[in-house]
């Protein structure tokens, strides 16, 4: 059976088989047109971490093409995980969280500054979305003569999942090759260190007949809880398959505040830039062009800060905030049922509740040249909201006759020579490609 699926899979990201706005004088409420969600971007995978104290629960997407038969993922995890700390999670979780913290547009309509008691804005535009045999069975003969003991296997729904612990890396090798696992060249020296922090190893494979039971096209996420000091994401297994540079989107959710890189830095990416109209229409070429040119100016070797806020709330809403419900789904281990998260309009036109967690939402692309350590993360107290926010202002068109017209014309004119600058800046396109798609005033 040779399919292409969108394998998702929560745990670790790590898979070794072959596997300001400065006010204006006419500009009013602003409206959230459109984003750049995860899928902007080959090779991306994105991992939920649901983080308090010494608590971790993880959720992980991570796209697979093959066939279902050949898939599988070894992870190295701190501790031995149990089955009952592991369970099927579902994936619309983790498109929440991505569509409520993607990087957006948004729109503001300036006032006719010849009417100006009129109706401040126009309506407001619809949302635009923005460019998801048998198995062989693992044997335990020879894994003692090899360093390798299984300490426990069991089945979670589709999966078929191993508890690994070994004592070298060379056997640990041999036992997965025995076993049908094709690893990558340079997984012995990868696997070597994980060992020595006497990490175990969690592997999951399929079984098929209750995969075909689900009559689902994608495998559904998978998530484990554990409780361990070690606050970090292995990304150096996943970089053996890699082909060129992947991008990680991490969903970081804490009771405290931000939650940031320990051993890389963490750097805003850039945000609150005036754009011209026309980006409405290719705003997903815009942010990919923004995200690499970032990339390229910090010498390739950072994590993007693309979100930070309380998930009870947002300004603008690209979606409504996740509900208690979906945060459990997410993870989020501390909530109380009361927090009325899910009742937006409980707190509209006032200060909202807080919903007692947190979301971070981290951007790496990394490379094994420039990431040679795993992901080490520490929680903040910060709470200061952020968002890659860009903004398209729409002036008012037609006569205007009237003894203010004349210097709001300059106004835009001004405008829009200040939005091809930061177009061109933010993006690398030429400038003189921007200015001619801008439209003039008439």
């Amino acid at each position: 059976m040779k399919v292409i699926i969108r394998v998702v899979v929560s745990l670790l990201l790590a898979s070794i088989f072959a596997l300001s706005l400065a006010s204006q004088a006419w500009a009013f409420c602003g409206f959230y047109v459109a984003g750049a969600e995860t899928k902007l971007f080959n090779q991306a995978s994105q991992v939920i971490i649901a983080h308090k104290d010494n608590q971790t629960i993880l959720t992980m997407a991570n796209d697979f093409q093959g066939a279902v038969k050949d898939f599988a993922l070894v992870v190295p995890v701190p501790v031995a995980i149990k089955r009952e700390q592991v369970k099927v999670g579902k994936k619309v979780i983790l498109d929440k969280l991505d569509a409520f913290s993607q990087p957006r547009l948004v729109e503001y309509f300036d006032q006719d500054p010849c009417q100006p008691d009129s109706e401040a804005m126009k309506d407001r535009a619809s949302p635009s979305a923005a460019p998801s045999a048998k198995l062989r069975r693992a044997r335990g003969d020879g894994a003692n003569k090899l360093g390798v003991t299984i300490e426990d296997k069991f089945k979670v729904n589709e999966y078929e999942i191993l508890i690994l612990s070994a004592k070298e890396s060379g056997g640990l090798e041999t036992w997965l090759l025995r076993n049908g696992y094709k690893l990558p060249v340079g997984a012995k020296e990868v696997l070597r260190p994980y060992i020595r922090q006497q990490m175990k190893f969690f592997v999951a494979k399929v079984d098929l007949k209750e995969f075909e039971k689900s009559g689902s096209s994608f495998l559904r996420p998978l998530q484990i809880a554990y409780q361990s000091p070690k606050f970090m994401l292995p990304i150096r297994l996943g970089m053996l398959n890699a082909k060129g540079e992947q991008d990680l989107v991490v969903f970081l959710l804490s009771p405290k505040g931000r939650i940031e890189l320990a051993n890389y830095r963490t750097v805003k990416i850039p945000t609150d830039k005036e754009v011209p109209e026309f980006v409405k229409d290719v705003f997903g070429g815009f942010y990919k062009d923004t995200f690499q040119r970032a990339y390229e100016r910090e010498n390739k070797k950072v994590a993007f800060l693309e979100y930070a806020w309380d998930v009870g709330n947002c300004d603008p809403c690209s979606s409504e905030p996740p509900t208690t419900e979906e945060l459990k789904e997410a993870g989020v281990f501390w909530l109380e049922d009361r927090q009325p998260i899910n009742q937006p309009q409980l707190w509209r036109g006032r200060r909202p509740p807080s919903s007692n967690t947190f979301i971070t939402r981290l951007h790496v692309r990394y490379t094994r040249d420039r990431f040679a350590e795993d992901l080490v993360f520490q929680e903040t107290s910060n709470q200061d909201s952020f968002q890659g926010r860009y903004v398209m202002n729409h002036p008012v068109r037609g006569e205007l006759k009237c003894a203010a017209a004349k210097g709001y014309r300059k106004q835009v004119i001004d405008r829009q020579f200040k939005e091809a600058q930061n177009l061109s800046n933010l993006t690398g396109w030429r400038i003189d490609d921007v200015r001619r798609r801008i439209k003039p005033l008439s």
